[in-house]
């Protein structure tokens, strides 16, 4: 399933138009972004939590060459699935 399925089911769904279902997804992805990018969680009940973490700075090696190189610290997106999510996937 992809972003376009989704707003096809969400048209389905609520029946509005699939313009207004197109807004109302752009709408969530959009602030589960701008939430991460302030350092904030966000718990979607049900579904899980989705985070930044710190990734620590670290050594790694180019496949192709073999070279050594520093990749830097970073924030990176998690999610944790919630439990209500993890028995449905079972």
């Amino acid at each position: 399933m992809n972003k376009a399925d989704i707003i096809n089911k969400v048209h389905e769904k609520i029946g509005v138009t699939k313009a207004d279902a197109e807004r109302a997804v752009e709408c969530m992805i959009d602030s589960v972004v701008d939430s991460l990018k302030r350092g904030q969680e966000v718990s979607i009940a049900g579904l899980g939590i989705f985070s930044a973490k710190m990734r620590e700075a670290r050594t790694a090696r180019n496949p192709r060459t073999g070279e050594s190189i520093e990749v830097p610290a970073m924030r990176v997106p998690k999610f944790r699935a919630a439990k209500g999510l993890k028995d449905a996937v079972k």
